[in-house]
C-alpha cells in the first residue's frame, strides 16, 4: 500500500509539474506560433510583446498586438491590449465562441485607392467558399460582448486625396451570434481633425439589411468636407460644424426606405477664397424634423431656419467668383460626377438629398416655421471699368405654416438696400400650384447715382441726382398674369459727359427732355399681362407721356428752369460737390463760394462750419486706376513723372482700364493667379501706401482751394473745417457740407421760400414728401 501511495504521489507530482510547465510555456509557445505561422495562414506579419493563455478557462490576452500591411512594414492595426475568452467546451460541438472580446487603445488605418482597400485580402481570406462540402457539419462562429476602449482609426483615400481620423473611440456591442441575425452597437468618438464628438447606437439585421440608429453630434467638425471640395474646386477654404439628434429606421437596399425624426444643425459655415475672405457663410442652419419618410410621402418639418446668411457674388472680366472656383459652367463638378473611379462625399450627399426630395411637391409636406434672419447678400461687378456694388442687408424672409393642405401660404421678404434704399415683397401662393399667387413689391429710395457705373459705360453721361422707386402688384391665376407696375424717378439730373474710350454714347440730356415730366420726375405705369412663360409689357402710358412731353412740356419750360435754378442755388449754398479724383471747381461753384465769402465779410457775427464728406471708397478706386495706368503709360512711352504733361494726364484719364495693352502689362507684372480683378492687380502693381498718400494730397488741395477764397476776403477765421467723414454719399460724389451759424444768406432764405411754394403747386406737390426724404438722404452718408 505504501508503494502504491508513493506511485500515486509521484504521478500527481508529475501531472502537477506538467501542468505548471504547460502554464509556464503555453503563453510563449502561443506567441511563438502566432509570429511564426502568421504569414502562412493570414498572409500578414503579426508581432506581440507578450501573450497570456489560460488553457483551463480559455482566456487569451495579447499585449502590444501589431498587424502589418500586406508585404509592408507599415502597421495596419495595433492594440495595446487584445483579450477574450474562448468557450473551450463548445469547440467539440463545432462551435467557436469568443466572448468578452476587448480591444484596449486600438489603432487602425484604412487606405483606399479607387475600388481597392488595404484589407481586401483579409476579406477574401474569411469569405465563404463556394465549394464547401455540404455533408459536413457546419462550423458555428460567434463573437459576443465586444468592447473597444479609447481607439483611433485613420482613413486615407489616395486618389483625391483624403486624410481623416477619429479618436477616443469607445464601442460596446452584444456581438454576432451564429444563429442570430441582429447586431447592436453602442458607440462614441471625437473628431480627430478639429473639435466635437458624436455618440449613439446602431442596430442592423445582417440578412435583410434593415437598420435602426440614433445619433447625437455636438459641434462635430466637418473639415473633412474641405478635402473632398478640393476635388471639385480650383481653390477655396471651408469650415463648419454639425449638431444633430437624429433617430431613424431604414434599409440599406432601398435609399428611400427611411423614416427619420429629430434635429439637424450646421454651425459657423464658411466657404470662400481663403480663411479671411468668404464668398458664402452663415451662423446656423437648423432643421427640426417631425417626420421624414419619402416612401410614405411624408415631409413634415417643425422648423427650417437660417441665421445670418452671407453671400458675395462677384463678376469679373472672365467668369465670376463661383465659376473661378468650380470651373466654367461648373465643369469641375461635372467632371468629378462623371468619374467612376472616385468616391466624393459631397456628391454622394447631394445625390442622396436630391433623391429624398424628388417627390416633395407630390407628397404631404408641412413646415410650421420657415425663417431667414439678418441676411447679407452682396453683388460686385468688376466686368465694367468702374466697380459696381450693391447689397441686401439686413435681409429677412418669414413664412407662416407651409402646408400642402392649406389654401394659401404667405411669405414676407424685407431688406435694406446698401448703400441706400429698401425692398419688400409680400407673397401669397397656392402650395399646390406655383402658377397661382399674389404678390406686392416695393423698392424705395434708391439713389439713381448708384447705377452710374452702368449708366456711364453705356451712355457716357453720369447722374448726380435722382431717386428711384418701383412698386407693383401681381395677381396670377393658372399662370395668367394681371400686373400693375409703377416706376418713379424723382429729380433725375444728368451731369457733365465722361470722355473715356471704353464708354458708349447715348444722348441722355436729349432723352431726358422727352422722358421727364413737368414736375421733374419720370413717372410711368407699366401693366403686364399674358402668362408666366410669355409676359406682355404694355407701354401705352410711356408712349402717351412721351407725346405729352413733346407737345405740352415746352410751354412749361420757364417754370422748370425756375425750379432748377432755385434747387441749384440751395444746393450750392449748402454743399460743394467735388468731381472724382479732382480738386477743381466749376465757374458756377466759384461764384457761390465768392458770394459766401462776401456774406461773411458783411456779417462778421456769422460763421460757417464745413464738414468734408469723403467718398473714399470710390475716390481711391479712381486714384488706383489712374496711378496704375500712369505707370504703364510712362514705361510704354519711356517717360518720367517729371516729363508728364497735362495732355499726357488727359490721355491717361481717357484710357480704358480694360485696354488690352494695359491688361497685358498688368498680367506680365502681376503673377498672382488669385487676383481676378483689374483693381486687385493694380493694387499689387503699385507701391504700398501710394493711393492713400495721393488721396490725402487730393483732400489737402481741395481744402486749400476752398479756403483761398475766404483768405482773399480776410474772413478765414469765420470758417471752421471739421474732421472729414468717410461716407457713401447719396448723390455719388465727395462734398463739403456747409452749416451756417447765425444769420442765413438772404438769397438762401429766399430760395427756400420759393422752392417750398413751388413744391406745394402742381405737378410737384404729388412728390413733396419724397423730395423731403431725398434732401435728407443727400445730406448723410453711411
Amino acid at each position: 500500500m505504501a508503494k502504491i501511495k508513493k506511485r500515486r504521489f509521484i504521478i500527481l507530482k508529475v501531472v502537477v509539474a506538467l501542468l505548471v510547465i504547460v502554464l509556464l510555456l503555453i503563453s510563449p509557445i502561443v506567441k511563438y506560433l502566432v509570429e511564426k505561422y502568421d504569414v502562412k495562414y493570414i498572409g500578414r506579419e503579426i508581432t506581440l510583446s507578450a501573450a497570456y493563455v489560460n488553457p483551463f478557462n480559455g482566456y487569451i490576452h495579447f499585449s502590444n498586438f501589431k498587424m502589418y500591411e500586406l508585404d509592408s512594414d507599415s502597421i495596419f492595426f495595433s492594440a495595446e491590449g487584445l483579450s477574450g475568452n474562448l468557450a473551450l467546451r463548445k469547440i467539440f460541438s463545432e462551435t467557436y465562441e469568443i466572448h468578452d472580446l476587448t480591444l484596449d487603445r486600438p489603432r487602425g488605418v484604412i487606405i483606399q485607392n479607387k475600388g481597392d482597400l488595404n484589407f481586401n485580402d483579409i476579406i477574401e481570406l474569411f469569405a465563404a467558399k463556394e465549394d464547401i462540402d455540404s455533408t459536413k457539419v457546419p462550423i458555428h462562429f460567434s463573437i459576443l460582448n465586444i468592447k473597444v476602449n479609447d481607439g483611433e482609426f485613420h482613413y486615407h483615400e489616395e486618389l483625391i486625396p483624403i486624410s481623416y481620423f477619429i479618436k477616443q473611440v469607445n464601442m460596446e456591442s452584444t456581438g454576432l451570434l451564429w444563429n442570430a441575425d441582429t447586431i447592436t452597437v453602442k458607440y462614441s468618438f471625437a473628431s480627430g481633425i478639429g473639435s466635437g464628438d458624436m455618440n449613439g447606437d446602431f442596430t442592423i439585421n445582417k440578412e435583410t439589411l434593415d437598420y435602426r440608429y440614433a445619433a447625437v453630434a455636438n459641434k462635430f467638425d466637418l473639415q473633412i468636407i474641405e478635402q473632398y471640395l478640393k476635388d471639385l474646386t480650383n481653390y477655396g477654404n471651408f469650415s463648419a460644424s454639425i449638431d444633430a439628434d437624429i433617430k431613424s429606421t431604414g434599409n440599406f437596399n432601398d435609399s428611400e426606405n427611411i423614416s427619420a425624426t429629430g434635429m439637424l444643425a450646421i454651425n459657423d459655415f464658411h466657404f470662400g477664397k481663403n480663411p479671411e475672405e468668404d464668398y458664402a457663410s452663415f451662423d446656423k442652419f437648423r432643421v427640426l424634423i417631425t417626420q421624414l419618410s419619402p416612401n410614405n410621402h411624408k415631409y413634415l418639418f417643425d422648423t427650417i431656419s437660417l441665421t445670418q446668411p452671407y453671400f458675395n457674388y462677384e463678376r469679373y472680366d472672365y467668369l465670376d467668383n463661383m465659376q473661378t472656383i468650380f470651373g466654367e459652367g461648373g465643369s469641375n463638378v461635372t467632371a468629378a460626377a462623371s468619374g467612376t473611379a472616385k468616391f466624393n462625399l459631397i456628391l454622394e450627399i447631394a445625390d442622396y438629398v436630391k433623391l429624398l426630395a424628388r417627390n416633395f411637391f407630390e407628397s404631404d409636406y408641412k413646415i410650421n416655421r420657415l425663417a431667414i434672419t439678418d441676411g447679407d447678400l452682396r453683388f460686385n461687378d468688376y466686368s465694367i471699368s468702374e466697380k459696381f456694388t450693391i447689397g441686401l442687408n439686413p435681409l429677412s424672409v418669414v413664412a407662416d405654416s407651409i402646408d400642402k393642405n392649406h389654401k394659401r401660404v404667405r411669405l414676407s421678404f424685407k431688406s435694406g438696400i446698401k448703400p441706400y434704399g429698401s425692398a419688400s415683397i409680400a407673397l401669397s401662393i397656392n402650395p399646390k400650384d406655383s402658377g397661382d399667387f399674389d404678390m406686392q413689391y416695393a423698392f424705395k429710395e434708391l439713389p439713381a447715382t448708384m447705377f452710374n457705373p452702368y449708366i456711364v459705360s453705356q451712355t457716357s453721361y453720369p447722374l448726380d441726382r435722382g431717386t428711384i422707386e418701383l412698386h407693383g402688384t401681381w395677381n396670377v391665376r393658372n399662370s395668367r398674369i394681371k400686373s400693375d407696375n409703377h416706376l418713379v424717378i424723382i429729380d433725375p439730373r444728368v451731369t457733365k459727359k465722361v470722355r473715356n474710350k471704353d464708354t458708349g454714347w447715348i444722348p441722355v440730356p436729349l432723352i431726358m427732355t422727352f422722358v421727364r415730366e413737368r414736375g421733374n420726375v419720370i413717372d410711368y405705369e407699366i401693366p403686364i399681362t399674358g402668362n408666366l412663360s410669355d409676359p406682355k409689357f404694355h407701354l401705352r402710358d410711356v408712349v402717351f407721356d412721351l407725346l405729352e412731353n413733346i407737345f405740352v412740356k415746352p410751354a412749361t419750360t420757364p417754370y422748370r428752369l425756375q425750379v432748377n435754378t432755385i434747387e441749384r442755388d440751395i444746393e450750392k449754398s449748402l454743399t460743394l460737390s467735388w468731381p472724382l479724383r479732382s480738386s477743381t471747381i466749376l465757374p458756377a461753384q466759384e461764384k457761390f463760394i465768392k458770394r459766401m465769402a462776401d456774406f461773411l465779410r458783411k456779417n462778421p457775427e456769422a460763421s460757417i462750419t464745413v464738414s468734408p464728406q469723403q467718398y473714399a471708397l470710390k475716390e481711391k478706386e479712381y486714384l488706383l486706376l489712374f496711378e496704375a495706368k500712369k505707370k504703364y503709360y510712362l514705361e510704354s512711352h519711356k517717360q518720367t513723372t517729371k516729363s508728364l504733361s497735362e495732355d499726357d494726364s488727359l490721355k491717361i484719364s481717357k484710357m480704358s482700364a480694360k485696354d488690352s495693352s494695359f491688361v497685358q502689362y498688368l498680367n506680365k507684372h502681376v503673377k498672382d493667379s488669385m487676383l481676378f480683378t483689374i483693381q486687385g492687380k493694380c493694387t499689387a502693381l503699385l507701391k504700398s501706401g501710394l493711393v492713400d498718400t495721393k488721396f490725402k494730397q487730393l483732400n489737402e488741395e481741395r481744402e486749400d482751394l476752398f479756403l483761398s477764397y475766404f483768405l482773399t476776403e480776410e474772413v478765414e477765421k469765420q470758417v471752421k473745417i471739421s474732421k472729414a467723414e468717410n461716407v457713401i454719399p447719396y448723390n455719388g460724389y465727395s462734398f463739403y457740407k456747409i452749416k451756417y451759424e447765425g444769420d442765413l444768406p438772404e438769397a438762401l432764405i429766399k430760395a427756400y421760400q420759393e422752392l417750398n411754394e413751388l413744391n406745394e403747386e402742381k405737378p410737384r406737390d404729388k412728390f413733396k414728401e419724397d423730395r423731403k426724404e431725398q434732401r435728407k438722404n443727400s445730406k448723410k452718408g453711411i
